[in-house]
C-alpha cells in the first residue's frame, strides 16, 4: 500500500470548500441542527438519529426551502466533507463530520 502525503496545497484547497460551504446560513443552520438531531428533528420511522443522523426531508422542511434547494445545501456540505450521507431504504440521512469540522477548526486557528 502507497503512504500518500498531503500537501499544503491540498489542505488549502480543502480548506477553501470548506469555508465555501460555511458560507451560508443555511448551510450553518443545519450543521447547528444536527449538533443534536433528536432535539431538533421529529421521531424516524427508518435511520437511527444517532447514529445516522437526520432525514434529507425533515433538514429541508425545517429549512423552509423547496426540495431542490435543500438537495443543494445538503450536497455542499457533503462536498466538502462536512456532513455525512448514509442512504437506506429510499431515504438519505445526514450527520455531521466531527472529525472534519474539528480539523478545519484547527486550520482556521493556524491563519
Amino acid at each position: 500500500m502507497a503512504v500518500t502525503e498531503t500537501t499544503t496545497a491540498e489542505t488549502e484547497g480543502d480548506l477553501k470548500v470548506a469555508l465555501k460551504a460555511l458560507a451560508s446560513d443555511k448551510r450553518l443552520k443545519i450543521l447547528d441542527w444536527l449538533k443534536d438531531v433528536k432535539t431538533n428533528f421529529p421521531p424516524q420511522e427508518h435511520g437511527n438519529q444517532v447514529t445516522e443522523g437526520a432525514c434529507n426531508l425533515f433538514i429541508v422542511e425545517k429549512l423552509g426551502v423547496s426540495q431542490p434547494t435543500g438537495s443543494r445545501h445538503l450536497k455542499v456540505l457533503v462536498d466538502a466533507g462536512l456532513v455525512v450521507a448514509t442512504r437506506r431504504k429510499g431515504w438519505t440521512y445526514y450527520r455531521r463530520n466531527e472529525d472534519a469540522l474539528t480539523a478545519v477548526a484547527e486550520q482556521m486557528r493556524g491563519i
